[in-house]
Formats: C-alpha cells, structure tokens, sequence
C-alpha cells in the first residue's frame, strides 16, 4: 500500500513566510539604485564636518587649547540627534508611507546642511549638526522598511548592500578625497552650502518622481497565525536575541565612527606628505570596498552570513586593537585600512540582511531604527567622547584606537551567540 505524506499542522510557533516580491518594474534601479545615491549624498553631509573642522575652529574660536574638547562636541552633536531620531523615527512613522517619510528627511538635513555654511558661533554649529542627526536618524529606517517591501530575503542581500553599503561607503571612499582639497580651495562655508544643495534640487526631486509607495503588503501568515501577534512586543523584535544584535551594532558604531570622525585628524599626525591626507583618509574606505566583492560573493554562495560578519568584527578589532603595539607610523596606517576594511566588508553588508530577514515586517522600521539609533547614534557618541579625551590625555590617537579594537571583539562573540540563538527556519 502506497504510503500517504503527511503535511505538519499549522501551530501558534509557525513563522511567517515571505511572500514573493511585489512586481515593480526596474526596481532595482527605481529602489536600490535611487537610495544608494541619496545615502551617498547622506553621508557626505555627515562626513563633511571631519573635513572641515580645524578652519571651522579658526573661525568660530576653538582653534587653540579648546580644540580637542570643542571639536569632539561639534563632531559627535550629529550623533546625539541620530540616536534619539532613529529610535523614535522607527516607531512614530511605522504607520506612514516610507517614501514621505524619506522626503521630508531629504528635504530637511539638506537644510541644516546649508544653514551650517552660514554659523557664526559653535552654539549654532552644535544645534544645526544636531538637526541633520534629527533628520537622517528618522530617514534611516525608511530605507531598509522599502527594502523588506519590494525585495524577498532571497534579493535581500544585494539589496541591503547596494541601499545601505555602497552608498555609505563609496561617500567615505570618494568623500574625503574630493571634500579635502574643495574645502582648501573654496573653504569650509562653500562646502556645505554646496552639499545641502544637492540635496534639495537633486536628491529630492528623483526621490518625489521615482521611489514608488508602498505595496498593500509583503508577508502572509501561516493559518495558525493571529493578529495579536502583531504588536510590537519584546518577543516580536526577538527577546533577547535582538538585545544581543543591538549590542553587537553598538561595538559596530564604536569602530566605525570612532575612526571616521577623526581619520582626517589621525592622517596629519603621521607625517605623510600633506598633499595626500585627503587620499589617505580615503583609504580605509577603498580598501573596505575592494574586499566587500569577494566577501559578498562567499557570502551569496555559502549562505555563512552570520559567521562572515562574526569575523569582520573580531578580526577587524583584532587589527585595530595592535595599534597601539607599534610606533611606526606606516604600520598603525596599514593596520588601520585593514582593520576598518576587512571589518566593514565583512560586517557591514550582512548585518543588515541579517536582521532584515530575521524580522517580521511590522517590526522593521521599529526594530532597525533601534539597532542603528543606539548602535551607531550610541556607539559613536560614546566613542566620539573616548577617544577625544584619550587623545587630550595622551597626545595620541593610537590608544584610543586599540580600546575601539578591544570593544570590536567583544561585539563580535555577542554576534557569534546571537547566531548560535537563531531559530531553525
């Protein structure tokens, strides 16, 4: 007798299954393509500041024995609006179409940016830096809410490289090499007017013309699936789980911005030619972008997202936490573009594939405005603070670097649980 295959019923624990994506033609031009350029424009607003800031201190008076506390203040204000904004932004516009969402943002960081070209005190710089936190911190979730709409978790790893990775860094690549030697030439108030304006006459209007609205929806639930479970519960964003991500993205904003804040500072002290800082300041970037081709490809092909960003994590602290081990200046560089390279190539690019898969789609504006506000919003503010007062301690930004090293590896056996914890699909 021919035996009859049985079918598992349906119960309360049964997760939702992603549905196929919706049908949009050229998304991945009209979605990832258009949102790669904002965030690269996004970034550049961001980064700007880290270039201009010692002829920013000339002018508004913080240029001598100020400096380091100043500077640190000013560079870090954008982090304090971004951490509130996007755990806020994730929960307050849950309910609003993500492409308005992401206009009012462009509309309003672009702003701020060209009202910095116009400050005459740091009170007004602090405020108005605070401001663009505000405006990108609320703009970031939008990005990866547009992603689980119109990308299935099969696509979901290129599309949250091609919107979120290469937008971000190819800023930071091509950023401080361009900005440095137009803020010489032109000065630092020309720069900001300039990027602000891009913005509102370039990024706003293909963003009003082209990102589409939000599909009806993108998820449909197992029979035995209720609507209470659609609530923004703790066990909704995954318990403590989540916790474990969150933290392991807060060491992430640690070492990122521990290290972009004050590359273009940290690049003079070596001694190098001063014609190249800009090109060097680059650098950690370009080598982050030529790594992330083979690390994307090992991670399409083994499926291994979890322990490729483990490692980007541990390995690249591992690098950052040797700078300190050395007093040669051409070594702790090196060991600087290799520590922030292979650390973001590896870490980066999954770890949003990673927690956008993971999560219900309810929760995904919430939950990733949670993860970047306290990770990067958080782990930058604090790492902003340690390494300015490391570096008014000691006269050297090397320690501070090894420390954001220490805390990398830590984030990354945070990871590693977090992986270990994952539900069977």
């Amino acid at each position: 007798m021919a035996r009859v295959k049985e079918h598992p019923v349906p119960s309360e624990h049964t997760p939702v299954i992603s549905a196929p994506a919706p049908t949009l033609p050229h998304k991945w031009l009209r979605i990832s393509g258009l949102l790669l350029i904002g965030l690269f424009v996004a970034y550049l607003d961001r980064s700007n500041l880290s270039v201009g800031i010692k002829n920013i201190s000339t002018d508004l008076g913080f240029s001598g024995e100020e400096f380091a506390a100043t500077s640190s203040l000013a560079l870090t204000a954008f982090l304090v609006g971004y951490l509130i904004a996007n755990f806020l932004g994730g929960f307050l516009t849950a309910r609003i179409d993500a492409k308005w969402i992401l206009l009012v943002t462009v509309a309003g960081y672009s702003l701020c940016t060209v009202l910095i070209g116009f400050a005459d005190s740091v009170g007004v710089l602090v405020a108005l830096r605070v401001g663009v936190g505000i405006f990108e911190g609320i703009y970031w979730p939008q990005q990866f809410r547009m992603a689980k709409a119109w990308f299935d978790d099969r696509e979901m790893s290129r599309a949250s490289a091609m919107i979120q990775y290469y937008g971000q860094y190819l800023a930071l690549a091509l950023g401080f090499f361009v900005l440095t030697p137009v803020e010489a030439t032109f000065g630092w108030r020309p720069m900001f007017w300039v990027l602000g304006a891009i913005g509102l006459v370039v990024i706003l209007p293909l963003y009003a013309r082209f990102l589409p609205t939000a599909p009806g929806t993108t998820t449909v639930a197992d029979p035995g699936q209720g609507t209470s479970r659609k609530g923004l519960t703790f066990a909704a964003f995954g318990g403590w789980r989540f916790v474990l991500l969150v933290f392991s993205y807060f060491t992430n904003g640690m070492l990122f911005w521990g290290i972009t804040l004050f590359i273009p500072l940290i690049v003079p002290t070596f001694g190098f030619a001063t014609s190249i800082n800009g090109l060097l300041a680059a650098a950690p970037y370009l080598v982050s972008l030529v790594l992330t081709v083979p690390m994307m490809i090992i991670a399409d092909r083994t499926g291994r997202r979890g322990p490729i960003a483990v490692s980007g994590l541990v390995v690249g602290g591992v690098l950052l936490a040797c700078v300190a081990l050395t007093g040669n200046p051409v070594l702790q560089f090196a060991l600087i573009c290799l520590g922030l390279g292979y650390f973001t190539a590896s870490y980066t690019p999954n770890i949003w594939a990673i927690a956008v898969t993971d999560l219900p789609a309810h929760v995904v504006g919430p939950a990733t405005g949670i993860i970047n506000g306290f990770g990067a919003g958080g782990g930058g503010i604090v790492a902003g603070a340690l390494v300015g007062a490391l570096f008014a301690a000691t006269g050297t930004y090397a320690l501070g670097l090894s420390v954001l090293g220490v805390v990398a590896i830590v984030g990354g056996l945070a990871l590693l649980l977090y992986t270990r914890m994952r539900p069977a699909a």
